[in-house]
């Protein structure tokens, strides 16, 4: 088989955060995947809960120092990496402090809650693209999880075009369980993601939506080749809107009966236009 590069874009990791059920299939999966040949490299943000002694997180310094301007704000980006074991595949950490770091008002170790999850989910799915510009690393398969990682397809599908880096990936995205602490988000994002160079007949698809976890997962899947619920029932609006739109998709039941299925459906999705 030849090696196939996936890129998984990731909200929560065990063991940089608490193990739960999605945090350790984002842990098991890539090193399922790594030991069956694949070349793989994971990102996720440097939430203030991540312990960067405990798990020896360093800084990169020739991949950080980009300035990512949100709202006519400069904000630098900070590029941490680790080796997660014992397959030692490379995690990178983007961090932040106007973003990242740990508030005595988050209700959870993402900051669910927060005013600026717009914010927030830009600059990492902008940091996340930069940087794997600066690798020059193109993903044949990029996988990605969680609703701060929502606007990575955007980012990697819309502002590459140029240079092509995310021309041929493939994008899945993962619906993860719905998380009741979200906070709406701002419907100036829209206006947000255009003065950042999205495409405005993508962003104004969703101008009469209202922003809740289920536009981000609309604005995710509208630009990704195959879905995987990881939740116990499919939302009813999200099902309909994959199926209308005919991407392929797993349910969790068939996620959890073992990791060749994600295989079989990258398989199918690579041999999708």
């Amino acid at each position: 088989m030849a090696v196939k590069k996936i890129l998984f874009v990731n909200q929560e990791i065990h063991p940089y955060l608490p193990a739960n059920e999605i945090s350790s299939l984002n842990k098991t999966l890539p090193q399922s995947l790594h030991g069956k040949g694949y070349e793989v490299r994971t990102f996720m943000p440097k939430f203030g809960s991540v312990n960067e002694r405990r798990n020896q997180l360093h800084e990169v310094i020739r991949l950080s120092g980009l300035n990512i301007e949100i709202n006519d704000n400069d904000h630098p980006l900070i590029l941490k990496v680790a080796s997660m074991q014992p397959a030692r595949i490379q995690v990178y950490f983007i961090d932040n402090d106007d973003y990242f770091t740990k508030l005595d008002s988050d209700i959870d170790v993402f900051g669910s809650n927060r005013e600026d999850n717009d914010e927030r989910a830009i600059y990492f799915a902008r940091g996340t693209m930069e940087t794997v510009k600066k690798l020059r690393w193109e993903p044949e398969f990029v996988q990605i999880s969680g609703w701060i990682s929502a606007l990575s397809p955007a980012y990697m599908r819309l502002m590459t075009k140029s240079d092509g880096l995310f021309e041929n990936s493939k994008i899945i995205y993962c619906v993860e369980p719905h998380n009741p602490d979200l906070a709406p988000f701002n419907p100036e994002i829209l206006r947000k993601l255009k003065e950042d160079g999205i495409d405005p007949e993508y962003a104004d698809k969703f101008a009469d939506e209202k922003f809740d976890v289920n536009t981000l997962h609309k604005m995710a899947i509208e630009l990704s080749h195959g879905v995987v619920f990881l939740t116990d029932e499919p939302d009813p609006e999200i099902l309909a809107f994959v199926e209308e739109k005919g991407i392929p998709y797993i349910t969790k039941e068939t996620a959890q009966k073992g990791k060749p299925e994600f295989i079989e459906l990258y398989a199918k999705i690579a041999e999708s236009k």
